[in-house]
């Protein structure tokens, strides 16, 4: 009989939030990292609050991305595509390679958790910031 793993509690307070940089996000917001990938799985997850108008750069996720919206509302855009809504409950999948950007809305902070997984040890590649003028379009 194979002997079962321990499970491994990590408490809130064991992890460091800290600002998104400027270099990956328009306007203000604050990471709370989940949890990363292990030698049992590539996922990796992590809190993220917009402040109002604050936003993600251009990004891609090689194995795609599954956001939560857990409060507030905000926009989310494929490259291409329309600026959609999304509010507190909804669920969204991003598909692998799909440039893609996502924040509060111009009046309204919005958190959201994403989860991802790892390919090659990368879950994510950031592009270009998303400008004013196609965040108000």
């Amino acid at each position: 009989m194979a002997h079962a793993q321990n499970m491994e509690i990590t408490h809130n307070e064991e992890r460091q939030t800290v600002v998104g940089c400027s270099d990956l996000f328009v306007g203000h917001a604050l990471i709370n990292p989940l949890f990363g990938s292990t030698e049992h799985t590539r996922a990796t997850a992590g809190e993220v609050t917009f402040s109002p108008g604050a936003r993600s750069n251009w990004h891609t996720h090689p194995a795609g991305q599954t956001l939560i919206v857990t409060s507030g509302s905000g926009w989310i855009q494929d490259e291409g595509g329309e600026k959609r809504e999304i509010k507190s409950g909804d669920v969204i999948w991003i598909p692998p390679g799909v440039k893609h950007w996502h924040g509060a809305s111009a009046d309204n902070s919005m958190t959201h958790i994403a989860i991802q997984e790892e390919v090659d040890g990368n879950n994510v590649e950031w592009m270009e910031p998303v400008s004013d003028d196609q965040y108000q379009d």
